[in-house]
């Protein structure tokens, strides 16, 4: 028998074993200031691409107003206890309510967190008996529910409905044995590649074969639809999503989640879903500081349409200069270049450092060998000079990383 540490020590992982290098530049950085289009990192002002404050409300003055009336009045606690318990108030109820209609379902249930939330609702959706149909670039929040699963589960290829009715087919047989059904899972928008889900193209296969569909919205919700109702809104086929589920943590800048379905199953969830049955309450300030913002999402529609106006200035510069930035159809603006880790690290450093530019870097095993992926988030914050100062550093670094430079420049970087 060895020690169970034994194996941590000889392996850090794909992304670990370059940390010496890698942490607290690459990966754990520091962002300074408040958040906005530009931020301090290491003491140097950067154009900020990375921070999903897609509407731009973290520092908007009538948010941080009610954010911190709520705390004085409430303090970081109140309520206590979890909702079943002793954690369940009224406010709590009206912003389920609130959502639930905002996105035209029969009732909504208030998730602590968004990765838990999704991850909880699949595991209390289905049983043992029951088949997992999902999209094979699902976010980990949704594969790590999925390995909850005790039954089968199949993947689909990405965004492939031929795929998933192939998929559906297996699954079906299945369900036929155990006496099961069979749930598919998609997201509203992918946030890697910035995809919409084919929600239309999926909720249409409904008509040959039994299942249920839950989406998660996260990156779709605030910034597609009618005032940000989302992606099912945005395709016209809200109605056929059987569980929508969303994040606070993007366009409502804030922590929380919420689940949207007919009414008997957020019942079923509210009564079931052991991550929020023992768990605390989701805190007052959140709670009161999520109404607010639901608030502006509907009288506000000026706000997305300024995200929008930078969205499309952004993308279609990109695409102008020749930069591939994929089949995005939504603010999600990935640029996807050619190189090694060495040289994302190196193309990184001199983006951040002499041109002014933050945003994330995505390598393998994330996307396949030898492709860098930058991704950039615009927001409604951001001005057209910061897209203009973006595109033109984007040249600089497609010519060094075509000419070399940053192939040089790696050369002393080593994995440990």
């Amino acid at each position: 028998m060895r020690d169970l540490f034994e194996r941590i020590h000889e392996n850090k992982g794909p992304l670990g074993k370059w940390a010496s290098q890698a942490e607290g530049y690459f990966v754990f950085p520091k962002l300074e200031g408040p958040i906005s289009n530009r931020m301090k990192f290491k003491g140097k002002e950067v154009i900020t691409w990375s921070v999903n404050d897609y509407l731009g409300l973290a520092n908007l003055p009538e948010i941080r107003k009610v954010d911190a009336e709520a705390a004085a009045e409430y303090g970081s606690a109140y309520p206590m206890g979890a909702r079943m318990m002793s954690g369940h108030t009224s406010l709590h109820e009206q912003l389920e309510n609130e959502l639930a209609e905002f996105v035209d379902k029969e009732a909504a249930y208030l998730l602590n967190f968004g990765y838990q939330g999704i991850l909880s609702t699949i595991d209390t959706l289905v049983s043992k008996d029951d088949v997992i149909v999902y999209d094979v670039d699902a976010h980990a929040c949704i594969i790590d529910g999925v390995r909850l699963h005790l039954g089968k589960r199949f993947t689909y290829k990405h965004n492939d409905v031929e795929s998933l009715e192939k998929n559906l087919q297996r699954a079906t047989k299945v369900a036929e044995q155990t006496g099961g059904g069979i749930l598919v899972i998609s997201e509203g928008v992918f946030g890697m590649r910035g995809e919409q889900g084919k929600l239309k193209e999926i909720v249409a296969l409904k008509k040959k074969y039994n299942f249920r569909f839950l989406v998660d919205d996260a990156h779709g919700f605030g910034t597609l639809g009618a005032n940000g109702k989302g992606a099912g809104n945005e395709q016209g086929v809200q109605d056929e999503i059987d569980v929508y589920f969303a994040t606070f943590a993007k366009s409502m800048a804030s922590t929380g989640a919420f689940v949207a379905a007919e009414k008997e199953i957020i019942d079923y969830l509210k009564y079931n879903m052991r991550s929020q049955m023992f768990a605390k309450s989701l805190q007052m300030q959140l709670v009161k500081g999520a109404l607010k913002r639901l608030d502006l999402l509907r009288t506000r529609p000026e706000i997305k349409a300024k995200l929008w106006e930078n969205v499309n200035a952004l993308q279609n510069g990109l695409k102008e200069k020749g930069f591939d930035i994929g089949t995005t159809q939504s603010c999600v603006t990935p640029v996807y270049l050619k190189g090694s880790i060495p040289e994302a690290m190196a193309l990184v450093k001199d983006l951040r450092e002499n041109y002014g530019i933050f945003c994330s870097i995505v390598v393998y095993p994330v996307i396949p060998k030898g492709l860098i992926l930058l991704r950039l988030i615009p927001t409604a914050t951001h001005t057209l000079e910061d897209v203009d100062i973006t595109l033109n550093a984007f040249d600089g670094i497609r010519e060094k990383l075509e000419n070399g430079t940053y192939k040089r420049l790696s050369e002393s970087v080593k994995a440990v």
